[in-house]
């Protein structure tokens, strides 16, 4: 892709620029951490058992930890990178959260911790046609970003998206191994399915009608099925959230209270918990059946336009 400046109709080409280390390219991430990936940063330079983490974050939708590595070139192995950071975690999460409690200066009890959620994510210059097809897989807690700089100051950071999710890496007999057993028995990825019983046929179809007007409302929004939620994401911030239940579906609109909202029939109500844990306001709205979603969409739309 060519980008161009337009200078009184006459183009003059952005070029890129190479980040000369890897350092400058951790500074920007750091410095910009809630802005970009919406995650609270916690520590650089992380040394644990002679490994270091060069980012440590956490994800306070997901309530979990987030390990972030830069790297300035593209001859490493993504899904061994996964494997060394996500064991180094799980087998010393005292010392996780010990980081956790001190940045925030409370207590933080091990327990509470979704370690299910882990996550990694790498940020490179480039990356080569191996190292993303190594992430088409269902089951691999991995984000890859590419983040590129131009000569114009431009800065983008572009996320790198499966191209193909239906397979398990379960089934590739080179991973099993006890390291990899062990964090596939506590790592779990969730899809759709995993927040339906058999038999809520009622949710499962509002859901499907819920899910295409969703997305057609903003080609940028993705769906991204957690353990407790099934988020709707533009970039990497979650706008709307379902909350799936037998006979309905619970709603959540991330970042207002229910007086932000134009809501003539006064059908939202505010969580009084979210400001608490995820220090952001949350509305909620109830769709029981076909004729409530349209008037939540006419809600979502108005989030978007705020937000996005």
């Amino acid at each position: 892709m060519q980008i161009y400046n337009n200078n009184s109709w006459k183009l003059e080409q952005i070029k890129e620029i190479w980040f000369p280390l890897e350092r400058d390219m951790q500074k920007l991430s750091e410095d910009n951490m809630e802005n970009i990936f919406w995650l609270e940063f916690i520590k650089t330079e992380f040394q644990l058992n002679n490994l270091r983490i060069d980012s440590l974050a956490f994800d306070n939708e997901s309530n979990s930890f987030v390990i972030i590595e830069y790297k300035r070139w593209n001859s490493y192995s993504v899904i061994d990178q996964w494997m060394s950071y996500l064991a180094l975690m799980l087998n010393n999460k005292a010392d996780f959260v010990q980081e956790l409690w001190k940045k925030r200066n409370k207590f933080i009890d091990s327990k509470s911790i979704d370690w299910s959620q882990s996550k990694i994510i790498i940020i490179a210059d480039s990356f080569n046609r191996y190292q993303k097809e190594s992430i088409n897989f269902k089951d691999l807690a991995i984000d890859l970003w590419e983040l590129k700089q131009f000569n114009d100051w431009t800065i983008v950071f572009n996320p790198i998206k499966a191209s193909n999710t239906t397979e398990s890496i379960k089934t590739v007999t080179k991973f099993e191994t006890g390291e990899f057993k062990s964090i596939n028995k506590e790592i779990k990825t969730y899809t759709v399915d995993d927040h339906f019983k058999e038999w809520w046929e009622n949710s499962r179809e509002l859901y499907e009608e819920i899910k295409e007007k969703i997305i057609n409302l903003d080609s940028r929004i993705n769906e991204f099925p957690v353990k407790n939620y099934i988020w709707y994401k533009i970039w990497n911030s979650v706008s709307v959230s379902l909350i799936i239940q037998k006979s309905k579906i619970v709603l959540e609109l991330l970042r207002v209270k229910p007086t932000d909202l134009n809501d003539p029939n006064a059908l939202t109500i505010n969580v009084d918990w979210a400001m608490s844990r995820w220090n952001k306001h949350v509305s909620k709205f109830n769709v029981n059946n076909s004729d409530d979603v349209d008037y939540w969409i006419m809600l979502v739309k108005q989030v978007l336009k705020k937000f996005f």
